[in-house]
């Protein structure tokens, strides 16, 4: 919840013209601002074939009077192709739970949009030495595994060690290739090996030009969910280029 029109539109604008000059085609950068920057965002970019555009959130129904809330739909109008879900922010400050997001992912499937689905565990839950991995891979078996494959290869997801956000931590890449190795073994259980290479999962917690390098060379670590680095071009940028193919 950051910038006003004339600050998000000058971010966008340096990030655009930066990822057209220093940052490899092959690389999908995802831009997901609040909702009032949705809709002249897109015109910044349509012509960037990397580029893509991303919400915040969405409801779990299709429509209605659920006054301040955005539906997948609404999204899809404005020419949305991403959507992050369960964001670790959401899950603590509005108590959104399995279920619920179960629900939020079907609505951005229905209507076309990627889900980037995050999943996390707590300090505690991480301090407590035993149990966070399969707390993680819960979060999926609960809100995506009732998905056909066909629609579970469209999903992103997400690890954010909440321990990691904001506190100044860093997952060790150690510890992120620990976790994302972790899920892609869970996923392959319930959906196949070639299924599980094939979906994308990105680390999100404190990401930052001096650490993504080292993370993003983990085997199984895919990319990043980019937090307060993303406000500043030049960091973000970085962080685009430190992906390596």
């Amino acid at each position: 919840m950051n910038m006003t029109k004339e600050e998000g539109q000058a971010l966008i604008s340096e990030v655009v013209n930066m990822v057209k000059d220093e940052v490899n085609s092959q690389v999908v950068v995802v831009l997901c601002p609040p909702f009032p920057h949705l809709g002249y965002a897109k015109k910044m970019f349509q012509s960037q074939a990397n580029i893509f555009l991303g919400a915040q959130n969405c409801h779990e129904k299709t429509s209605g009077a659920y006054t301040g809330e955005v539906s997948a739909s609404i999204l899809k109008s404005f020419e949305v192709d991403y959507v992050i879900l369960g964001h670790s922010e959401r899950r603590e400050y509005f108590q959104e739970g399995d279920a619920l997001l179960r629900l939020k992912v079907e609505q951005a499937l229905a209507h076309q949009l990627t889900p980037i689905f995050c999943c996390g565990e707590s300090l505690a839950q991480r301090q407590a030495g035993s149990g966070f991995i399969e707390f993680v891979c819960g979060q999926l078996t609960h809100s995506l595994f009732h998905l056909p494959p066909e629609q579970f290869a469209k999903v992103v997801i997400a690890y954010e060690p909440i321990w990691a956000i904001g506190t100044g931590l860093t997952a060790t890449s150690e510890q992120a290739q620990e976790m994302h190795a972790a899920l892609r073994k869970h996923i392959a259980s319930q959906y196949g090996q070639k299924l599980a290479d094939e979906i994308s999962i990105l680390y999100g917690g404190s990401a930052k030009p001096s650490n993504t390098p080292e993370l993003f060379a983990c085997t199984d670590v895919d990319g990043g969910l980019i937090g307060g680095a993303s406000l500043k071009s030049r960091d973000f940028i970085d962080i685009a280029k430190s992906f390596k193919w």
